[in-house]
């Protein structure tokens, strides 16, 4: 299985455009807004996940550690 690369640097939306199971994982890693209508092109398009994840109380080092279990690559 061939790793994805999340880069920390990018909006939310643009992770979300270029990988499909994207916004379902981060809904369970407590973005449950990302599944909302919208929310995606309206506050993801200037949101990054580490800025998500200090807004929303998580632990971005226990964000990246899930996202590396479910196969990703993580480039800061």
């Amino acid at each position: 299985m061939e790793k994805k690369i999340i880069d920390l640097n990018k909006s939310v939306y643009e992770l979300c455009s270029s990988d499909d199971a994207l916004p379902e994982i981060l809904s369970e890693l407590g973005f449950t807004d990302i599944t909302k209508p919208g929310m995606l092109m309206t506050a993801g398009r200037f949101m990054t996940l580490p800025k998500g994840a200090q807004m929303k109380k998580i632990d971005l080092s226990i964000l990246k550690e899930k996202l590396i279990e479910k196969g990703y690559d993580i480039k800061e």
